[in-house]
């Protein structure tokens, strides 16, 4: 489903959203996807992604669409646990 230029995703019946978007940086690194990950309680899978190693990038963002957190791989990658509007294709990451 497309729904804006820059984003687009697919609900592959039975499992999880796979969105994507495009971002204004040039690509620096091997990897550009960026998984906007589903999350009921973002601080416990935050918590548990950094104890497996990730780092979190930035704080908690509260805004009207929900919340979410960006975090990183051990090697950099970014992805995100989201949660209300955001979770269902509500927003997309600044």
């Amino acid at each position: 489903m497309d729904r804006e230029p820059h984003w687009s995703y697919v609900d592959p019946p039975g499992l999880p959203r796979l969105a994507f978007q495009r971002v204004p940086e040039p690509k620096a690194v091997k990897n550009r996807l960026h998984l906007d990950l589903m999350a009921g309680d973002i601080p416990a899978a935050t918590a548990e992604a950094v104890a497996a190693g990730a780092g979190a990038a930035g704080e908690l963002v509260t805004d009207a669409y929900g919340q979410f957190q960006v975090l990183r791989d051990p090697e950099g990658n970014e992805f995100c646990f989201v949660s209300g509007r955001a979770a269902r294709g509500g927003r997309t990451r600044a």
